[in-house]
């Protein structure tokens, strides 16, 4: 029974972190950019809202997450119009952002399915079994094809778009530099605008893999503070995608753990509200330590104008 438990935390902890990984390493481009985004909350919200509509109106689970990607891309560049054209305060903006994505969902949520006591709800994509008969890894491996791309995807492309491509040192260097950037005769506008695309698009991917595969609908509380996890991931991952990676786990492994706490009759001895709290908790204490040695980029928050 320990090796059982042990095993399917881990499969679950995989699981959990998926929306997390989705998000922080979008927001972790965009901050690499030198953009602090604080629109990733309701720009989950807006994408779990618009891949679940799209899904359930046409049938394809595929059609609603690039939908869904989309809406997050559009997320982006009204962030970059905000911050990077208009210069706008980067807190202000991207807080607006989080309301107003956020409101638009939940109205046209209403509008769309109105006040039901039972949310609707779809069939969400399966979960992967390529080793079913192998007893351990048969439960491992049984996973959407989502968290197979978040994974074994998403991370290693993040390290090798940052670390081994051009475009990858243009958006560095704008988020230490713009002014040398510029001065090398390339668009600083231009590839912030760039980042904040692809970083939406990957924030509302982590809000639609809630909806159309974890829970296979859509409710007002669904996305629950996961933006402004992954915001706090990136910090503890000091920016680097391995280490976004492992932050992400942390919290899907703790979060994995009390809902397992709790279907064992731990809560008839602990208040569950002490189980809900606790990966916030870890979230705050990794974060703090972390936090010291934090390398911030130089020109986060710093709108650029040309001379």
């Amino acid at each position: 029974m320990d090796a059982l438990f042990l095993v399917s935390l881990v499969a679950a902890t995989l699981r959990v972190a998926t929306p997390l990984l989705f998000a922080a390493l979008g927001e972790m481009l965009t901050e690499r950019a030198g953009i602090l985004n604080l629109g990733i909350e309701g720009t989950m919200l807006f994408g779990a809202f618009v891949g679940f509509f799209v899904a359930d109106q046409s049938g394809s689970l595929w059609l609603g997450f690039a939908a869904a990607v989309l809406s997050g891309v559009l997320a982006g560049l009204l962030m970059a119009l905000f911050s990077v054209t208009l210069g706008v305060n980067q807190h202000v903006s991207g807080l607006g952002i989080t309301i107003l994505l956020s409101g638009i969902a939940l109205f046209a949520f209403r509008l769309q399915y109105g006040g039901r006591s039972v949310p609707p709800s779809i069939e969400a994509f399966p979960q992967l079994s390529p080793l079913a008969d192998v007893p351990v890894l048969g439960t491992l491996l049984r996973q959407y094809l989502l968290t197979y791309i978040a994974f074994l995807g998403l991370v290693p492309l993040a390290w090798w778009l940052l670390y081994h491509t051009r475009l990858g040192l243009h958006i560095r260097a704008a988020g230490e530099n713009p002014e040398a950037v510029d001065a090398a005769g390339v668009d600083v506008f231009r590839v912030r605008y760039l980042a904040l695309a692809i970083g939406g698009g990957l924030i509302a991917a982590g809000g639609a893999f809630l909806s159309l595969a974890q829970l296979g609908s859509f409710t007002h509380g669904m996305v629950s503070g996961r933006g402004w996890v992954a915001l706090a991931l990136v910090i503890f991952g000091n920016w680097d995608p391995i280490k976004v990676m492992i932050g992400s786990l942390i919290f899907g492994g703790t979060f994995a753990l009390q809902l397992r706490l709790q279907t064992l009759g731990w809560d008839l001895v602990v208040p569950y509200e002490t189980f809900l709290a606790l990966p916030y908790l870890v979230t705050i204490a990794a974060l703090i330590l972390a936090g010291r040695n934090a390398t911030y980029p130089a020109a986060l928050l710093k709108p650029y104008r040309r001379d």
